[in-house]
This record gives C-alpha cells, sequence and structure tokens, in this order.
C-alpha cells in the first residue's frame, strides 16, 4: 500500500541484518509512519506503540496486521518488557520511534526505553529514518502520488548497560544520545531538530555511506521544545 500513496526512495537496505533479533528504531514525523517502516524493512514486525494513540480510521486495521506491543508513555511496564524480550528472544524484529510520539517535522530528545530493550534483548539496533510521509495521504486524496524519502543505517549494539543505578542511568542517556545522532544522520539538516548541531553526524553518515536527500516539500517550523 505504501507505494500505491508515495513515491518510496530507499536508500541502505543493504544494511539490515539478514536476520533478527534487531530493533529498527525511526524518527517519528507522521501518523503514517508505520505503513512506510513496514514498506521498507518488508519483515514482520512488532511495533511498540502508546497505548493511548488515536488511530485514524482510515487506518484502524493496522495494529491487527503488524505486531502491536502498548506501553505507558510515561514509563515501561513490566508486561511492555515481557512482550517485547519475548519478540526479541523468537529472533523477530522490534519497531521502535525512541521520542515516543509523533514529534512533527523535527527530531526530539529520545526516552530510554529503546537502548534498554535492545541491551536486556542482546539486539542490536538499526538507525532509520522516514520524512515526506506527513504529505502522502493529503497527496493521494488529491491524486498526487507524494514523495517518501526511508534510509537505513547501519547496525550498531548492543552496549552493555551495567554499573550501579545512577551508572546505568548514564549510559543509557548516552547511548540513547548516540542512537538518535545516527537518526540524525539520515535526515535532512533541516530536520534534525534538537540534534542539528552534533559533531558526530558527519562520521556517521560516511559509515553508513549515505547522504540524506533534500525533501522539497517541507517547511520548517519553529522547533518546539521537548515534553517531559
Amino acid at each position: 500500500m505504501g507505494s500505491t500513496l508515495a513515491k518510496i526512495k530507499i536508500k541502505g537496505r543493504s544494511n539490515l541484518p539478514q536476520r533478527g533479533p534487531y530493533v529498527v528504531a525511526c524518527n517519528h514525523f507522521s501518523d503514517y509512519d508505520p505503513l512506510f517502516f513496514s514498506y521498507a524493512i518488508r519483515q514482520p514486525i512488532n511495533f511498540i506503540a502508546a497505548s493511548d494513540q488515536e488511530v485514524d480510521l482510515v487506518f484502524a486495521w493496522a495494529p491487527y496486521i503488524y505486531g502491536w506491543i502498548p506501553v505507558d508513555r510515561k514509563k515501561l511496564s513490566p508486561s511492555t518488557i515481557k512482550r517485547s524480550l519475548s519478540v526479541l528472544k523468537k529472533g523477530e524484529i522490534l519497531g521502535i520511534f525512541p521520542d515516543g510520539g509523533v514529534s512533527y517535522n523535527l527530531l526530539s530528545k529520545p526516552k530510554k526505553g529503546t537502548v534498554f530493550l535492545s541491551n536486556l534483548g542482546k539486539a542490536p539496533i538499526v538507525p532509520m529514518a522516514i520524512y515526506g510521509a506527513e504529505r502522502a495521504w493529503e497527496g493521494a486524496l488529491k491524486g498526487v502520488r507524494s514523495r517518501v524519502c526511508i534510509n537505513i543505517g547501519k547496525p550498531f549494539g548492543p552496549y552493555s548497560i551495567s554499573g550501579d543505578k545512577k551508572e546505568k542511568e548514564d549510559k543509557l542517556i548516552k547511548a540513547g544520545h548516540e542512537m538518535m545522532c545516527r537518526i540524525a544522520s539520515l535526515l535532512p539538516e533541516n530536520r534534525r531538530g534538537h540534534f542539528k548541531d552534533e559533531k558526530a553526524i558527519h562520521s556517521f553518515q560516511e559509515i553508513n555511506n549515505i547522504i540524506p536527500d533534500h525533501h522539497f516539500y517541507f517547511k520548517a517550523t519553529p522547533e518546539q521544545p521537548n515534553q517531559p
């Protein structure tokens, strides 16, 4: 269905591991990202999504086709951890939007769950960026197939998150920051939001051998403060 709605350009599919388990961490600019996320991976994916997520009636069927693990926006519950680890132990793929919700247009700070689950499940993280999906449905209603760009980076981790409570917290924050820089390196400069000035982005672009295409549909909006 993704290719029906939009003209999709994918870079870096060869970076996907041949088999699971692994975690795909992606920015979240549009309610329709899961559709293009699945199109890019082309394997069954178990998405972690907010339990209070509003579902567009047009895509109300999506949770029944894709695996869906509900999560509380404020904390990672034992049931979410258990179901996520079960997915990884079976060698399957976990799809996560690390910022914890649709951030619209610009990359925002991550929550700690992605790195935490990667560490517990001993699964690498594959960074991915999707942009242009926010215009796909609007364009389709006008009979226009908008352009959606998807870039997939090289896997990294899992990291060893050990030590006392403070040490673990610091390591989770540091690894989460690196993860978002890797995702930022797959986005055009004007969409990197909170991570736009990170020096590590250039080195990650060299590692991935991917230079993001400029997306002419995007109009910059003031950066919104990250919600707690």
